[in-house]
């Protein structure tokens, strides 16, 4: 059975920084982090593959960066320089597909996560 547990959002002021992780169990995936703030539609922010290469919306670029554990099957968002309008639940998902490209599309994960609150005051 996999699960995803996703962790580390809270309240931050603009310009500061959060750690986001997500703790996988029950298979090895291509990792993803999403966001959704209210009233609008989910968006890719990041993902990860097994070996490391990574990808980046570019609204997260140059200020957050994902990485892995394969060791502890943990997936992190590093955010740094965040704002306002990053304020949004953040949701990391698991997915089996092979494509790098594809990883930026919701629809090519199989598991998703809880979801995590991040709140950035101006």
């Amino acid at each position: 059975q996999v699960q995803l547990v996703d962790s580390g959002g809270g309240l931050v002021q603009a310009g500061g920084s959060l750690r986001l992780s997500c703790a996988v169990s029950g298979g090895t995936f291509s990792m993803g982090w999403f966001r959704q703030a209210p009233g609008k539609e989910r968006e890719f922010v990041a993902a990860v593959r097994w070996s490391g290469v990574a990808i980046y919306a570019n609204s997260a670029k140059g200020r957050f960066t994902i990485s892995r554990d394969n060791a502890k099957n943990t997936v992190y968002l590093q955010m740094n320089s965040l704002k306002p309008e990053d304020t949004a639940v953040y949701y990391c998902a698991a997915s089996k597909s092979y494509s790098t490209g594809s990883l930026s599309y919701g629809d090519a994960y199989d598991y998703w996560g809880q979801g995590t609150q991040v709140t950035v005051s101006s």
